[in-house]
This record gives structure tokens, sequence and C-alpha cells, in this order.
């Protein structure tokens, strides 16, 4: 399967990015009629030629439904449709006006071995009515496979919420991806999400994360150009050896540990007192939090690194200790890796809405840029830039997986990457090791794969 990529955009974005499409001179029949066309060669590609049920609401998302039920049937396809209500656009009258059969009602429709789901569009934002759910659930129930249109019914197209939805095993995106296409609870209902060119030029500042290109060393890079990276270390030392390994596995010239134990790592990395590892002028990014621990010594320690000029990486314990307003006060490059609850720790319930607004709103609060992380990571710089990840290994849910990640983000902002790339690189280089690592892996695991991940995204 080919990787998503491309812009993500809200239900607001899509619409304003269709009314600039109509308004250079692309009619809405035209985008129906491309809609229905890739709805319909999804069904023929996935179907294996199985009677089809195509169920179609009042939107235009059922219009779409129309058009893809009239070409299947004129392909020779068993097909029947069922609409929960009659069109109520213009332009869906009329596509279905051209389907000349019988259109039953929804909830009295038998079923069929294939589904196609036009029902609800982006534009759904209150929970299906509760016999409509427990309708689609019994004809999901009995159906081998099932296509939905832009997406499932009953997902919200913003934030991912499930409202009740019937979850497909293909997802045809029309036009571009949208955040439920990425993030968790929807994600999870899309099946294979495939993205369909109707004609719509679609822009977005926000973009699924994808994989970097990063310039191998040259004859004249030594180990200094290549990055000096420090990992302050604290009262747990294995997950800031992680840290320290997962930088050096990731390109970086040179690696200190300052204030750890250099045992269990490879002697390229180099122990050094904190202290002096602050004075070097040569350091060209901080990774403090992992196992840092929560102590007064600890404080003391970030205290000292968020006063530095230097590109700043925080992590786990860390969040704890910090406040976005200490965090505003920085002038340097700085990056957040909380995970959910690390998240909560830092900035509570504030912000609300999706996991992107939140994003968005902790990075404006802090001038920081975020890897917002979980299986539905988001990345969000100050200024509304974000990142959006398709999808990643299940088994990086396993203790020390995000040491190495703050360690790889290090190594990136030390190369002299700006914050946002630099984690949006180094969210594609952790799941492509997590990739080739397998089922079954641990942290530990990643360093071993990371140098193949770096290699492919340096060619």
């Amino acid at each position: 399967m080919t990787p998503l990529t491309g812009p993500v955009l809200t239900a607001a974005e899509m619409r304003a990015a269709e009314a600039a499409s109509m308004a250079a001179g692309i009619s809405v029949d035209d985008l129906m009629a491309r809609a229905g066309q890739a709805l319909a060669d999804a069904v023929w590609r996935f179907g294996g030629g199985q009677p089809v049920l195509v169920l179609c609401g009042p939107g235009n998302n059922g219009g779409d439904g129309y058009v893809a039920a009239r070409l299947l049937r004129d392909k020779g396809l068993d097909v029947r449709l069922a609409a929960l209500a009659p069109p109520t656009t213009a332009v869906a009258q009329r596509a279905a006006d051209q389907w000349a059969a019988p259109v039953e009602h929804l909830e009295g429709a038998g079923a069929a071995p294939v589904l196609l789901d036009c029902l609800f569009g982006t534009g759904l934002s209150r929970p299906l009515e509760a016999s409509l759910s427990t309708w689609l659930a019994d004809l999901r129930r009995d159906a081998r496979f099932v296509v939905a249109a832009d997406l499932p019914s009953g997902v919200a197209s913003d934030d991912g919420r499930d409202l009740g939805a019937m979850s497909a095993d293909v997802t045809i995106a029309l036009g571009a991806l949208k955040p439920a296409h990425l993030v968790q609870p929807s994600a999870g209902l899309c099946g294979f999400v495939r993205v369909a060119d109707i004609g719509i030029a679609a822009q977005s500042v926000c973009h699924v994360a994808a994989r970097p290109s990063l310039a191998p060393p040259r004859a004249r890079d030594h180990k200094y150009t290549r990055g000096l990276i420090a990992i302050i270390a604290g009262s747990m030392p294995g997950a800031a050896n992680l840290s320290a390994v997962a930088a050096a596995r990731s390109g970086a010239g040179y690696v200190m540990l300052a204030d750890g134990q250099a045992t269990a790592v490879p002697l390229s990395i180099v122990p050094r007192a904190f202290a002096d590892v602050l004075a070097d002028k040569r350091v060209s990014a901080l990774v403090i939090g992992p196992g840092l621990g929560r102590d007064e010594a600890a404080r003391a320690k970030l205290a000292a690194a968020l006063e530095t000029a230097i590109p700043l990486v925080i992590d786990a314990d860390a969040l704890h200790l910090v406040a976005p307003a200490m965090l505003k006060k920085r002038t340097a490059p700085t990056l957040l890796t909380p995970h959910a609850g690390e998240f909560a720790a830092l900035f509570g319930t504030a912000g609300g809405g999706s996991k992107l607004d939140q994003a968005r709103y902790a990075a404006a609060q802090t001038g920081a840029t975020l890897i917002f992380k979980g299986a539905d990571t988001v990345i969000a710089a100050p200024d509304g830039a974000a990142r959006m990840a398709a999808g990643s290994s299940p088994w990086l849910a396993s203790a020390g997986t995000g040491d190495v990640l703050a360690g790889i983000a290090g190594a990136m902002l030390g190369r002299g990457m700006d914050p946002l790339h630099a984690a949006e690189a180094a969210l594609w280089l952790h799941s492509r090791a997590a990739a080739l690592a397998g089922p079954g892996l641990i942290a530990d695991d990643l360093l071993l794969t990371l140098p193949m991940a770096l290699g492919e995204a340096s060619r």
C-alpha cells in the first residue's frame, strides 16, 4: 500500500477548497461525478463482483452514492440503493434522477455482501440516532466488505470522535485527507485509507508527516559539523542511555552523557560533567528529561538548561517540572515530546477540541514545537503549522521507546534543522525503525534498526 501523503483539511478548509475550485471553473456536478467515479472504482476493485448495496444520505455524500450506484450497475454488477431520506441539495437530486431504479428505505433494506457507505460526510457533529446506528451495525455484521465515501458514517471529521460509526474496510478520502483519517478512535474505523483526486486544489498548513530527505555526511564533514548532542542524565541512567545511543545511531557526530553512567553504552558515548557540558560552545543540542527524576537536583538541571541558548528537547520527567511560562521565555529552538499523561500534567484540559487543536494551543502558549505522542502522534509549531502521523507500530507502546524518540529529535535539532522539520524527521525515523524491528520490539531494538531507517532517509 502506498503511504499516505499530502495536506490534511478540516471540514471548514475542505468547504473553502471546494468553493475555490468551483470559482475556478469546476462545477459542483463535475466534482460529484468525479467523486462517484472514484467510489465506483474502489467497489469494482475491492468488491470482487459481489452484489452491492449503496447507502445514501440526503446530502452531497448521498449524491456521490447515486453516481457510483449508476456506474456500477452500468458495469453489470447487481446493485441496490437504499436512502435515509430524499436528496436535499439540487446537485444530489440531479444525481438521483439519473439512477432510474428502485430506491429502498434504509432501515428496511436487506443485507448485501458489499456495502458502499455514502450516508454522511464531513459535516456530521452529533451522534447517530440509536435506531440508525443499530441498523447499520446489523448491515455491517452481514457484509463481507465495506467501502466508505470520504469518512465512515458516524465519524466526526475534525476530532475523530466515534458518533456511532459503522466501520469500513476501505475509506476513499475525497479530495484530501481529513483529521479523522489519522486520529483515534476514527482512524481505526476507516480501514485502509486512499485519497481520490477529484480536482480540488487542497491546501493546508497541516500535512501528513513525510519521509525526510537527510543529507549524508560530506567529505569535508567532521564529528562537530554533524552535531554534538548532550543528553542530561539523572536518577535513572538507563533512559538517558537509550536517548544517547539513539542520537548517535541517528547520525549525530558526537554524543555526550552529562552526569550519566557510560556503562552498557558504546564506548563512543562520552561521559562529561553537567557544568562542563553547558560550558561547551560546540554543543548543538541538549536533551533533558529521560531518567532525569523529579527531585531538586533535577529541577536545578532543568533550570540551567532552560537558561542556555542551545536548542533543547524536553521529555519525560522534565515535562513534569517545567511550566509554560518558563518555556515562553526561551528564544532558542525548543521541542517538547509529551505523551497524553505528560501533556495533561503540563497543560491540563486547556485548549480543548481535537488532539490537533490541543497540540496547536500548547505550541502557541509555550512558543515551543510539540510532538504530542501516541498511536495518532501530532506535531504542532507555534505558528499553527502541523504534521500528523499516518499510523505507527502498536508495538511502540513499550517502555523506553519515548526515550529513543527524544534522542533522535536531539540529533535532528543538532544538525541544524528547525524544530518542526526536526520533529517530523524524528517521528518518521522512529516509526520506520519500529517497522523494521517488527513485532515484539523493545526500545533497545530500535537502536539496531535506526541506521537502516536513516539510510532510507539519506538517499
